[in-house]
């Protein structure tokens, strides 16, 4: 497995922005999709985006219209751009891979996870 490392978290007020980046150790050109799950403190892990290896992306609802993921497959990142930042967007975010070269993406490759902390 290629590994995942994530940066760019922070402390934001209400309103900001942020730019998350997941950078790869390897190639992810042939990567099926790419993601982005965040877990907020007491909470599930949830889906926040994923783009596959065509450029198809999806978001989840409560990021839609505020959130853009895009993959740089030359320099082997994605990037999370966050904007109009919410006091519940406060969650670790963790970038995940699905390696495999097909299918219904199933992420199996997990960074360490970056903290993105909104206030009001």
């Amino acid at each position: 497995q290629v590994p995942l490392v994530e940066s760019g978290g922070g402390l934001v007020q209400a309103g900001g922005s942020l730019r998350l980046s997941c950078a790869a150790s390897g190639s992810i050109f042939t990567f099926n999709a790419m993601g982005w799950y965040r877990r907020a403190p007491g909470k599930q892990r949830e889906l926040v985006a994923f783009i596959t290896n065509g450029g198809t992306t999806t978001y989840g609802d409560s990021v839609k219209g505020r959130f853009t993921i895009s993959r740089d497959n030359a320099k082997n990142t994605v990037y999370l751009q966050m904007k109009s930042l919410k006091p519940e967007d406060t969650a670790v975010y963790y970038c995940s891979a699905d390696q495999r070269r097909s299918g219904t993406p199933m992420f199996s490759t997990w960074g360490q996870g970056t903290q993105v902390t909104v206030s009001s």
